[in-house]
């Protein structure tokens, strides 16, 4: 069996690992535009904070490619899929065929539309490594530096930089912070938290037009700066599989196993949608840990061996200056909340069962709400008031098997 795999992130590792579990002599080729071995992305803004180095941010071992007899074709992009004669062709020309396709392209950043960001000389996004170190070489101590975008992403490289420059302006135009994890009471506990750190926020407002290095604002304010960083968004990267005429709606639509509409060619990972169970619709939920099972899911399929991706739900493990964050899931429910400082706790349930979370502080536990969700654990049939408050195994229903699951 010949596979190929298009990118080298989580959805590419774990497809790799996944076809090694089935089949340990197929040829597989992994071709990536990143000339990097495979990293944790999540970990850029520690490599900036100088508390993890390359080496460490590694997201498998030096030997992973060499260990799972994997071709790599690093520092190259994939320009073309041709699903009739099943090959793939690259931008040096090369033609690769392929019997069982993996595309796990990722995503990219989002540039919205903004008058005079040509004008702008040091401007960067932040999403990859070679990004990182861009940006870190036009930092100095005297930098103030503009991020749009109040998510994920700008905030984690807000945590990166802070202590290596004079000031950090963070426009939005949402009316909160992590408005795609957070609810408004969750927003405002980590907003204040940031904001001791020294970050300045501007929200509900956004960019009008640059001009150099001043920032004009709807509002009519003003922000200078000497280092702008455009932290908006991500798109799916679906091009290179919508030009092959695979389906794609806002991401590459895929089936249980992880095949997308054409046989024998797989998605995985940012670039995909897949179904939510806690909410019952489709989505695109961007999150290594789910890319990495469906990576996994998708090369034991592609291997011959049945597996399913059926237990996603979107999911955020993650951190800012020292404060943690573990939610889950939807937010469509009854409530049950606990807020103590910068603790903070919601609980959504519906119909019977455990919907979706928030805990921010004391985070330890969450894998067990995590837990009831993905298993859609009927609540009436453990001790739900107990777990509200004090999340532990002894509350749940003298089944075995059940506490295995949970306990993970």
């Amino acid at each position: 069996m010949n596979y190929v795999i298009i990118g080298n992130s989580a959805g590419a590792i774990g497809c790799v690992e996944g076809i090694r579990k089935a089949d340990k002599e197929g040829k597989i080729t992994l071709i990536a535009s990143e000339p990097h071995h495979t990293y944790s992305r999540p970990l850029i803004s520690y490599l900036l904070l100088g508390r993890t180095d390359e080496e460490r941010m590694k997201y498998r071992a030096p030997s992973f490619y060499e260990d799972n007899n994997v071709d790599t074709k690093l520092g190259v992009t994939v320009t073309k899929i041709d699903k009739d004669d099943k090959i793939v062709e690259t931008d040096g020309g090369e033609k690769i065929p392929y019997d069982k396709l993996l595309i796990a392209t990722g995503s990219n950043p989002f540039i919205p539309p903004m008058g005079g960001l040509d004008s702008v000389e040091k401007k960067f996004t932040f999403m990859t490594l070679d990004s990182a170190h861009a940006l870190d070489a036009a930092l100095t101590p005297d930098s103030r530096v503009l991020i749009v975008g109040a998510g994920l992403i700008g905030l984690k490289c807000a945590e990166g930089i802070a202590e290596r420059v004079r000031e950090i302006t963070v426009v939005d135009l949402a009316d909160r912070i992590l408005p795609s994890i957070l609810d408004s009471d969750g927003s405002a506990v980590m907003q204040r938290h940031i904001e001791k750190s020294g970050v300045r926020f501007i929200l509900s407002d956004s960019v009008k037009e640059f001009s150099g290095n001043t920032a004009a604002l709807n509002s009519g304010k003003t922000v200078d700066f000497d280092v702008l960083v455009i932290a908006v968004g991500v798109r799916p990267a679906t091009a290179l599989a919508a030009e092959a005429g695979i389906e794609v709606n806002r991401g590459i639509v895929t089936d249980a196993h992880c095949e997308t509409s054409v046989k024998d060619i797989y998605a995985a990972g940012d670039c995909t949608e897949s179904l939510d169970i806690t909410t019952g619709q489709n989505k695109i939920m961007a999150l290594l840990p789910n890319a990495y099972m469906q990576g996994e899911c998708a090369g034991q399929n592609m291997a011959g061996v049945e597996a399913l991706y059926d237990k996603a739900i979107p999911m955020n493990a993650i951190g800012f200056f020292g404060l943690h964050i573990v939610s889950a899931g939807s937010y469509d429910g009854e409530e049950y909340v606990e807020t103590d400082g910068e603790n903070y706790k919601k609980l959504v349930t519906k119909d019977g069962l455990l919907k979706g979370f928030i805990i921010m502080g004391d985070v330890r536990r969450a894998g067990i709400y995590t837990s009831l969700i993905r298993e859609k654990t009927p609540l009436e049939t453990i001790d739900f008031e107990l777990i509200k408050r004090h999340p532990k195994l002894m509350a749940f229903a003298a089944d075995s098997e059940r506490r295995q699951k949970l306990s993970r």
